[in-house]
């Protein structure tokens, strides 16, 4: 009997001390495994977190930021660019030239109007023939003849243009005599010169040829 008791206390002692180690085997490693992981998955969590967030941040910065700023700059570059030949093409206005007239005795009897460059202007003759007319009724209009001339032509510094114009095409003894002609660079001209003549001319049925660098072209001839 004693011998029986002995190895059942025996057993007993083993179990409790199994039990024993089994619950601090448990203890010491089962919360700290747990923690550990928890706090690796947070940290992996927040590190990948910060670093998405970091390109993302750099990612829009890139795209919404210094990127659209490229573009408008090169939009604007551009746009600069066709203003980038700013006056090249100016169209020149009766008020950006100057004018002289003088008369000359060739095919009858003209008058040759010189066109110049304002100083520290350069535009173009676009309109190659001047509208010209003596008084503001409409038998004073002349009509192109469609001699000569280039076009356009440049005015600039010295660079001048001829026109030449008759103020009587016909044999008859009828006329309006006037003291001066009104020249415009185009019809719709709002700002005209009025040119003195050297003296009162007979008009009837002027004609003016069209703008030309060489005087030689813009002897009027009657058509």
């Amino acid at each position: 009997m004693r011998s029986r008791r002995a190895a059942r206390s025996a057993r007993l002692v083993l179990a409790a001390a199994a039990v024993t180690v089994l619950a601090a085997t448990v203890t010491a490693c089962g919360p700290e495994d747990t923690t550990g992981a928890g706090t690796s998955e947070a940290s992996s969590s927040k590190s990948g977190g910060s670093e998405s967030s970091a390109k993302d941040s750099s990612s829009g910065g890139s795209g919404s930021g210094s990127g659209d700023t490229s573009g408008k700059a090169d939009s604007g570059s551009d746009a600069n660019g066709s203003d980038g030949k700013s006056g090249y093409g100016q169209s020149c206005g009766t008020n950006d030239v100057s004018f002289t007239l003088s008369s000359k005795s060739q095919a009858g009897g003209y008058y040759l109007v010189t066109a110049k460059a304002k100083s520290g202007i350069t535009c173009y003759l676009d309109v190659n023939t001047p509208s010209v007319s003596f008084g503001s009724g409409t038998e004073g209009v002349a009509s192109p003849v469609g001699q000569g001339g280039e076009d356009p032509i440049k005015l600039t510094g010295s660079s001048v243009a001829y026109s030449g114009i008759s103020p009587k095409t016909t044999d008859t003894d009828g006329g309006i005599e006037f003291e001066s002609v009104i020249v415009a660079l185009t019809e719709d001209d709002s700002n005209p010169a009025e040119l003195k003549l050297p003296e009162p001319a007979t008009v009837d049925k002027p004609i003016v040829t069209n703008w030309s660098a060489n005087s030689a072209e813009t002897v009027p001839v009657i058509p």
